[in-house]
């Protein structure tokens, strides 16, 4: 937050009596005299103009306060990550909401060494406010600047580590007050609950483990957190909850199969209950597919749906998670449970769902959709058996991106059920955006916006305007 203040007498007198400010705010004060003539650079962002004029004899003034946004082309719209040419080079095209047109090749001039085979493009709440955008690819992750994605060195993820490794992951994802990934055979963890802390690997991972991280993202009030990921070598579901080892807590191991953190949770004294009956156990030996973490929360228990797409041969399964608080002694405005077994679905009849390069599910309703090719199914959880409907197909293009935008801020919120479908024909992109909170998640009749000429997709991802 900035405060951009027109008068040396009205910086005085906020010092007096401070207008709400919050720690983070930098006030600056433009003048004092009595014509104003100053040319100022903003980086983008909310501003809060103050303007007084005092009679000093009487010290009578008058007040009065503006709000001023500062923009520039690439301040929001979509990201759109593309791999250029045989390199697959990492390339930025946007989709600007503040002008109206498409930019391509953003990076081509921020002074960023060329990085291959992009994987994300991604911003994260726990990244230091000036760079809070991270592009992942298979050359190594970096930061992007908050004004025209300026880069600097410093930006390297490398520089984000406790230790010396030089990770490249596939996703970065905010827990609760922290940040996971996963790269090899380590799986990173970095507090954010004072500042923006290092990356470090948790202890007791020796195996190899899927690139995405399931947690609550529905809440931040939770005093013992778990984060759930999957054991690709011994194919089980695994969990980390670093605040299991207060002695307030118990002292517990930190790592746990998740059948084994239920037991546990029914031993401790002060443990979070286990709610839901979609299945009794969680599976062992089973493929890894997909996982997404959404905000669906059908009983308002402050605790989305984590969903985990299971391949057993020619049995497909579904499995839905809630995570909340593990400590059933703190009460606030969290989860009352420790964890939900929330969903399970038999996919294996679901039309060519063996051949499905994209999943997506819906933070509005029981929904999951899937691509094959270039046609989009949504499958309907809330039926026992599931009941698939074709959605749409897109001729001659292939689905190489489709996913559910998570907006963070309010005026946004209902476009976080807006199907993004990229799609991709030869080497040139098209981004299509269908409304979802409208249409109540059935696309098969919504009119798509469409963004063609793009570069061939990866991710995509929409820039909210920062505040």
């Amino acid at each position: 937050d900035d405060i951009i203040v027109l008068s040396m007498q009205a910086a005085a007198e906020m010092l007096k009596n401070p207008v709400s400010l919050s720690d983070n705010t930098t006030m600056t004060v433009l003048g004092q005299t009595r014509n104003l003539e100053y040319d100022v650079e903003l980086f983008p962002g909310s501003y809060l103009l103050l303007f007084r004029v005092i009679e000093r004899a009487t010290g009578i003034f008058w007040q009065a306060e503006y709000n001023l946004q500062v923009s520039e082309s690439t301040s929001e719209g979509g990201m759109v990550l593309c791999a250029e040419g045989p390199e697959k080079r990492a390339r930025l095209d946007m989709v600007s909401k503040v002008t109206g047109e498409t930019y391509l090749d953003v990076l081509s001039e921020n002074g960023m060494p060329e990085l291959r085979n992009p994987y994300r493009i991604q911003w994260s709440r726990f990244a230091d406010s000036e760079s809070p955008y991270y592009l992942l690819t298979g050359d190594g992750a970096t930061r992007l600047g908050r004004s025209g994605f300026e880069w600097k060195e410093e930006y390297r993820l490398q520089y984000e580590m406790g230790n010396s490794d030089i990770p490249a992951p596939e996703a970065i994802t905010d827990v609760t007050a922290a940040k996971m990934m996963v790269y090899g055979s380590k799986v990173y963890y970095a507090e954010c609950l004072i500042g923006v802390g290092l990356f470090g690997p948790i202890s007791g991972v020796s195996f190899r483990t899927a690139p995405v991280i399931g947690c609550n993202i529905s809440t931040q009030n939770i005093v013992v957190p778990a984060a759930m990921f999957y054991d690709l070598d011994n194919r089980r579901f695994m969990v980390y909850a670093p605040n299991l080892r207060s002695n307030d807590v118990g002292g517990y191991e930190a790592l746990h199969e998740m059948n084994d953190l239920i037991t546990l949770l029914g031993e401790m004294d002060n443990g979070g209950k286990v709610t839901g009956t979609a299945f009794e156990r969680f599976p062992q030996g089973k493929e890894f597919v997909w996982m997404e973490n959404t905000k669906y929360d059908p009983n308002n228990t402050s605790a989305g749906i984590i969903y985990t797409v299971l391949r057993d041969g020619e049995e497909y399964t579904l499995y839905g998670t809630q995570l909340g608080e593990l400590w059933n002694a703190v009460s606030l405005g969290g989860p009352a449970f420790a964890v939900g077994r929330a969903a399970w679905a038999d996919l294996s009849a679901c039309p060519q769902i063996a051949q499905a390069s994209q999943f997506a599910f819906s933070s509005l309703r029981s929904m999951m959709y899937y691509a094959v090719g270039g046609s989009v199914y949504a499958v309907d959880l809330s039926q026992t058996p599931v009941q698939t409907t074709q959605q749409f197909s897109l001729p001659d293009e292939e689905i190489v991106c489709m996913k559910f935008n998570i907006y963070s801020q309010s005026e946004n919120l209902n476009r976080s059920y807006d199907l993004v479908v990229g799609s991709v024909q030869g080497d040139e992109g098209t981004l299509r955006v269908y409304e979802g909170f409208e249409s109540d998640g059935d696309f098969r009749n919504v009119t798509p916006e469409v963004y063609p000429g793009l570069g061939r997709i990866v991710d995509v991802t929409y820039r909210e305007m920062l505040k």
